[in-house]
């Protein structure tokens, strides 16, 4: 899909509309307003707490054109799970035995389940793994920006090692986060569901094709998104797209998807760039510039090299 196919189809489905409160240069409503152009079914979405929830809806606003729905960042998917089940038990009667406002109900209803990473990765994973499981038919996404960005930039599961947050804080006996950041694409993939992806705003053709993708299949689906956030990662609000692009770029966040048990690696760089480059546009990690935090650096870049070194052996072998 073209850049021109994709305009048009944000006129056509918008349902992210302008006057909402994000920052400038934030990757969200970038990533979302991609995700929901997508879709062309009528769509009902249900919005873990975070940035996006709280920028979108003060009371008594709305950023948004579809049925929406706020839950806690412990539940989105089981809430998801209930308005699913309750939507097929609601189409299996006659449109005469239906409630008056469920007389023309559409038939052919699609759900989003969408958060941050701190929902998904860390305070709401048990109730995602738990619906995926159960094999409710809705699509996830993550918008990736990690850290805690609606509490002030707190670590969280998705937080890069050595980045600099208000509870990972660089000082005299600190490089910011120790640990390594959670995979969470795998830890879905392990739920075997039909489809499984990483995506970047920055290549949004293949963003794009994804979510057609997982919204076609019978079940539950997911792909995460990375999502720059200026505020807290520290760069130009007009380089939103070039930190994604530099993030893929880099293999720091390799784009992939696993369609129904088939991997497929959806883009390799030709120029590989070294993650440092990447690095050294934020400000989270401008402290990993210093001779003293050499080895650490070179460790990441080992890290990002192993893992996508492992996905170009997967790749090889066609599982």
């Amino acid at each position: 899909m073209n850049l021109i196919e994709i305009a048009k189809n944000l006129q056509e489905n918008e349902r992210l509309t302008s006057g909402h409160r994000m920052c400038p240069g934030c990757g969200e409503p970038i990533n979302i307003k991609l995700v929901t152009a997508a879709i062309k079914e009528p769509l009902v979405i249900i919005n873990y707490t975070g940035c996006l929830e709280v920028a979108t809806t003060i009371y008594p606003y709305t950023s948004w054109k579809t049925p929406w729905i706020h839950n806690a960042f412990e539940n989105a998917p089981a809430t998801a799970s209930g308005v699913i089940e309750a939507y097929h038990a609601m189409l299996k009667k006659s449109p005469a035995d239906r409630p008056k406002w469920a007389k023309n109900l559409p038939a052919n209803v699609k759900f989003l389940v969408i958060g941050g990473d701190g929902a998904f990765y860390d305070i709401g994973l048990q109730s995602l793994s738990g619906a995926m499981e159960r094999g409710h038919q809705f699509l996830s996404i993550c918008y990736d920006n990690g850290a805690y960005m609606n509490t002030g930039n707190q670590r969280s599961g998705a937080t890069p090692r050595g980045a600099n947050t208000t509870t990972t804080t660089v000082g005299k006996n600190s490089q910011g986060k120790k640990e390594r950041r959670k995979d969470l694409t795998a830890i879905i993939e392990g739920h075997h569901i039909d489809f499984v992806a990483q995506a970047s705003l920055s290549h949004y053709a293949d963003l794009t094709e994804k979510v057609k993708k997982a919204i076609a299949v019978e079940g539950p689906s997911f792909i995460n998104l990375i999502s720059p956030c200026q505020r807290s990662w520290g760069f130009d609000p007009a380089k939103t797209v070039q930190m994604a692009k530099m993030a893929v770029e880099s293999n720091f966040w390799p784009i992939y998807e696993i369609d129904h048990g088939t991997f497929k690696l959806s883009y390799e760089p030709k120029e590989k760039v070294p993650v440092a480059e990447w690095l050294k546009l934020q400000k989270r990690f401008k402290h990993l510039l210093a001779p003293e935090n050499k080895e650490l650096l070179d460790e990441i870049q080992a890290d990002v090299d192993k893992e996508f070194m492992r996905l170009k052996k997967r790749m090889e072998c066609g599982y």
